[in-house]
Formats: C-alpha cells, structure tokens, sequence
C-alpha cells in the first residue's frame, strides 16, 4: 500500500465515477510508469455491475477511508518458537534491532524478547549476587521464560487513530500486529506508529471534501481530475488540479489518452464509454459538449473491435443498454435508490443532499412514492440533513420529476418546478442534477 498510488472517485460511485478511475490508474501506469491502482469509496450500483460484467472486468479495490492502518508501519520479523534456545534469540535481536518475536504453534503472538526482558529474567536467574550459574546454561533456557508475554496486540486492519491515546500513555516501544484471528502478522514500533506514512491520492470525477473518501485529510492528495463545480480541500502544498467543462469525467481520461499516442484495451475502453453516455444520457444531457462526441467516437473505435465483448454495438444500442442497466424501481430497495447515487453539500448554512435515479417511464412512479418518501425522510433524518431531494429521471423522454423530504425549509416554496397533486414536483427537461437542478437549489440557498 505504502509504494502505491490510488485513483479514486467519490462516495456512492456512478458509472463514470468508477470507470475513470479505472481508466486514469491504467494511463498513469501506461504514460508515466505510476504504481497506480484504482478504487472505489463505496459499493457499485447496477449499472455499473453490469457494465463490468459484460465487459469482464473485476471492480476497482474498496478504499473506505484514508486513515492509516496498523499494517502500514508493520514489519514481518522472523520468528522463534517459545521451546527454542534463548541463545537463538539472542542471535535474531542481533538482526531485528534488538528484538526476538516469540510466537506459538497456532500462529498466535507468545511474548517478545528485547532488552528489558532479557535484563529481568537474568535478575531473576542470577538474583542480587551472582552464583555459579554460567551465561552457557542461561542461553539454553527456552524463549518462554525470557519472554514478555503482555506486549500490546493490534490487528492490521484497525486504524492507528484509534490507539493513539492507548499508545502514548503505555510503556511499550514494540507492538505485536495481528490479524482478525489474532495470528501474528508483523511487529509496529513506536516511532512508526507515531508517523505512519500516509496513502497517496488522486480524486477524480469530485472535488468537494463532503463527497470524498473518508479521512482524506490524513492522505496525501497528489491531483484532482473532475467536471463539476470547486469545491475543492485544502492542501499542505500544491497539486495538479484539472477541471473542465465537459460531460464526464472519463471524456477527460480519453483525451488524455490520445494525446499520449495510446489506445486503450477493449474492456477497459468500453468501460470508459459506459460512463461518458451514462453522465450525457447519450449526448441528450445540457452537460454534452462536442469534445465528449469525439472522445466517445474515439472510444468506441477502441471498444467495438473483433474479439472484443461488444463486438457489433454501437453508440446508440450500447447507449440504451448501460441506461437500461442502471433505470428502474420495481427491483431496487427504496433505501438503496436514494442513497446509491447521492451527492451531500453544505451551502449559505443548510446541509443538504441531492439524489438521483433514472428510469425509462415516469408512470412507475406513482406505485413506489409513499416508500420512496419514506426512505428519502430516513435518509435525511440520519446524516442530519436540512433537506434531501431526490430527483427521478425519465431517460426516454428527457424529463424529471422531483420528491423533496418533509419539513423542508419554506424557502424551497420558490423552486421553479410547480407541485403536482401526488406531493411530487414537474421538473419538465431537468435531467441534469449538476447544471439544471443543483444551480436553482444553490440560487435559492445563497440569496
């Protein structure tokens, strides 16, 4: 983890979110020779299972916070067993700075062997005056009796944060680092544990801190590669920073890929091109731009070739596909349709969240709204929101309807949207959350 880069969107990932992710780690790696890996801040929606299912490619790494772990400062000493000579861990201190890990048939941690214990189990061998007993005879004991058996455990995967008190009130220099079964994985020192390194960044397709992985001020954020509004974290020292009015993310990936002179594998392509006609709705969203005709036209030419899974598609039949995969209500959750795809923001002094689903009629509507407001009540009542909006999109006919949590502030009365009887809002050509929606609310917040 330590040498490695992640690239990673944000938290409740779309299409596009984990597909240039995925195609940004794979150009690091390609152009400049990056340790790169991609990731992912939360669990895949259905759009994106299928688009990785047809295309045969696993899911990016799950990456849910940045806070260093006890497995970064860690290292795998060599181990004696508790029946071995002292004299052997003697001579393993002498290669480990000065400590003999102790560990027990089952795997599991016995006691350490360091200077300190050695010091006492020779005070007790040879007590105030020394007698006859020959350093032969004491190096041939077993480790267990020099052993330190009440050396503090930590399992790999908690977080360093956690401990922290715990650490600098105890008496120990050296850790034992476990796993979930308490077997013995490694051995932490202090001096590392106190500054571990932190894991290096890169976000793309967001930039706001709310809906970034958590913990991200304990990372080391390298750059930012996204389309959307600044929202952006502060940083210690400067970054590449790259935000473009484009319809998504991946748009960005594959013009940066052709200037480098590469193209990339099938799969990987058609990923990319399922988030780009993901975000523009296939070139039907106000977001679209010509440069995101052209990168899909370029990456379709990558994709639809012989041999490839989507071999005959083209942009209009894969289009209806990936948006068919993701649209939908009769078979989702309520509470998953009103988090999967969720964006939190704090303006002019409300915290507040947008949502968003698509479908490919707006007539299902009416049979799931009592639990689709229930859930979005939920929602908002849970992450202590002021409001929460969820905005149902028709992707056939290019509109939107709009269901907004109870007891939400009077001043979203003056939204532009006019109610209708079932409590819902006419959102007529919204499909858009980020430039059609989101500017209103943002409008009305701020005035």
């Amino acid at each position: 983890m330590l040498n490695q880069t992640y690239v990673i969107g944000h938290v409740n990932p779309d299409t596009d979110s984990i597909a240039s992710a995925m195609g940004y780690a794979w150009l690091l790696s390609e152009r400049d020779g990056a340790n790169t890996i991609a990731a992912r801040a939360g669990a895949l929606n259905p759009q994106t299972v299928w688009v990785l299912k047809t295309l045969g490619l696993d899911a990016p790494t799950l990456l849910t916070d940045a806070s260093p772990r006890f497995e970064s400062v860690m290292k795998r000493l060599d181990t004696l067993t508790p029946e071995a000579q002292l004299g052997a861990a003697w001579a393993l201190a002498s290669k480990t700075g000065g400590i003999a890990p102790i560990v027990s048939e089952d795997g599991k941690p016995y006691g350490l062997i360091n200077g300190l214990s050695l010091f006492k189990y020779f005070s007790d061998i040879l007590g105030p005056r020394p007698g006859e007993t020959t350093v032969r005879e004491m190096m041939s004991a077993p480790c267990r009796e020099a052993a330190d058996t009440a050396v503090p455990k930590y399992e790999a995967n908690a977080h360093i944060r956690d401990s922290l008190n715990k650490i600098l009130r105890g008496d120990y220099d050296d850790y034992w680092i476990v796993d979930e079964n308490g077997r013995y994985l490694g051995i932490a020192r202090q001096r590392d544990t106190l500054n571990p390194p932190r894991l290096k960044i890169i976000l793309v397709d967001h930039n706001e801190p709310r809906q970034a992985i958590a913990a991200l001020e304990e990372a080391e954020l390298l750059e930012i590669l996204d389309h959307h509004r600044l929202g952006n974290p502060h940083t210690h020292t400067p970054i590449r920073f790259t935000v473009d009015i484009v319809g998504s993310t991946s748009t960005l990936v594959t013009e940066q890929t052709a200037e480098a002179g590469l193209s990339m594998p099938p799969a990987l392509a058609g990923t990319l091109l399922a988030g780009l006609l993901a975000d523009t709705l296939i070139f039907t969203s106000p977001t679209c731009t010509p440069r995101d005709k052209i990168a899909a036209d370029r990456l379709s030419r990558w994709a639809f070739v012989g041999g490839s899974p989507l071999n005959g598609e083209t942009l209009e039949s894969y289009g209806k596909k990936v948006l068919s995969a993701g649209a939908g209500l009769s078979n989702r959750d309520p509470k998953d349709v009103v988090s999967n795809d969720i964006k939190p923001f704090e303006v002019g002094g409300f915290k507040f969240a947008v949502a968003q689903a698509e479908v490919t009629d707006l007539l299902q509507l009416s049979e799931h709204l009592v639990p689709l407001t229930t859930a979005l009540d939920a929602l908002k009542d849970k992450r202590g929101l002021d409001f929460a909006i969820l905005l149902i999109t028709d992707v056939v006919r290019g509109t939107s309807r709009l269901i907004v949590s109870s007891n939400y502030p009077p001043i979203l009365n003056d939204l532009p949207y006019p109610p209708l009887p079932d409590g819902t809002r006419d959102a007529q050509g919204v499909v858009s959350r980020k430039k059609q929606l989101l500017p209103v609310v943002l409008g009305l917040l701020e005035r």
